[in-house]
């Protein structure tokens, strides 16, 4: 098959298109024809290298992946050669205390596609049965791969842990992001008032066509001055947070009392200054995601089946071009989703 590698961790130079064997499914498992993987940033800190992520090169980025079953392996009942499918990008145990109880990222085998075992940018992938599932009939393979990490991520984030509730108001950090536009429809799915905010003006723009009422840029603006203003000195009720140390003083700083932080990433760094005084004081609730259980998965797709959330796509690239979609991710360019083509995606 035709895939993209990385023989080292590095930068986007690292990333080359190249022949590698086929996979081959074992018992429970499913090789998918892979139609279309989208990117996520956790595709840029993987190729640069993570501390204690330890793998086997070649490595083959991609969690988001769609496409069709291409051979099933003994005992896979369900699914069969033909099918138009979108996998969990979770990969758990399935019968530890955790898994058991429906919470898999949980499991102390716990692993992305991608991150700890080969993922999408490739013709074929294998996968477990259970994390197979029906791509939505409405979206073709594109809109279909562009679903799964970032939805179910926000779902976990604003849904699972923070409770969101209608009326409610959160502060959604780098709207442009997937997990950002995915954030915001999620919130609006839910009644609640949002409050974006992005670096560029035209991706605040792009903020309020998905729903956000209000728009703050964080390249030019004080978002803590803006959010005190938007919301009559009062503060939001979440804070959606997958910035970082850049964001995480004022993240704490624009909440309520009673108010819920959820964070699922750190990309402008990990280490940020926190004054504790003010969690327990304003009794304040700090929640932390790392993407969302299968079961989430299944709700989020009723929604997106029922056209109540939808992807939101920035560009297409083909396979071959994965060092360009990796370096328009980085210069942060995107609104919303890059995807790469593998074979017929748009069918």
């Amino acid at each position: 098959m035709h895939a993209v590698r990385m023989h080292q961790h590095g930068g986007p130079e690292v990333l080359v298109y190249e022949d590698a064997p086929d996979p081959r499914p074992g018992p429970l498992d499913v090789r998918v024809r892979v139609r279309a993987v989208a990117l996520n940033h956790i595709d840029l800190w993987v190729r640069r290298g993570l501390p204690r992520l330890r793998l086997q090169f070649p490595h083959i980025l991609g969690a988001d992946i769609a496409g069709v079953v291409d051979a099933v392996g003994e005992g896979v009942e369900g699914v069969a050669p033909g099918d138009a499918v979108v996998l969990s990008p979770g990969v758990s145990c399935g019968q530890c205390r955790w898994c058991i109880a429906g919470d898999d990222t949980l499991c102390p085998r716990f692993s992305i596609f991608g991150e700890h075992i080969p993922g999408g940018y490739a013709e074929f992938v294998v996968a477990p049965r259970a994390n197979v599932l029906p791509k939505p009939a409405r979206l073709d393979f594109v809109r279909a791969a562009a679903v799964p990490l970032v939805f179910l991520t926000a779902w976990n984030m604003l849904v699972t842990h923070a409770r969101l509730r209608s009326g409610e108001t959160v502060l959604i950090w780098g709207a442009g992001s997937g997990v950002g536009s995915a954030a915001i429809q999620i919130a609006r799915l839910y009644h609640a008032r949002v409050i974006a905010t992005a670096g560029a003006d035209w991706k605040l723009e792009r903020a309020r066509a998905l729903g956000a009422e209000a728009v703050v840029n964080h390249s030019t603006e004080d978002v803590y001055e803006a959010v005190r203003r938007l919301t009559d000195r009062r503060g939001v009720d979440v804070v959606f947070d997958h910035v970082g140390a850049a964001s995480w003083e004022t993240s704490l700083r624009v909440l309520a009392r009673g108010g819920r932080l959820v964070t699922c990433g750190a990309t402008t760094g990990a280490q940020a200054p926190t004054d504790i005084r003010y969690i327990y004081g304003r009794q304040l609730s700090i929640f932390g995601t790392w993407v969302g259980a299968k079961r989430e998965l299944l709700e989020v797709m009723v929604h997106v089946e029922a056209g109540r959330l939808d992807p939101v796509v920035h560009a297409v690239l083909p396979l071959a071009e994965a060092r360009a979609a990796h370096e328009m991710l980085e210069r942060r360019e995107q609104f919303g989703k890059v995807v790469l083509a593998v074979s017929e995606a748009g069918a």
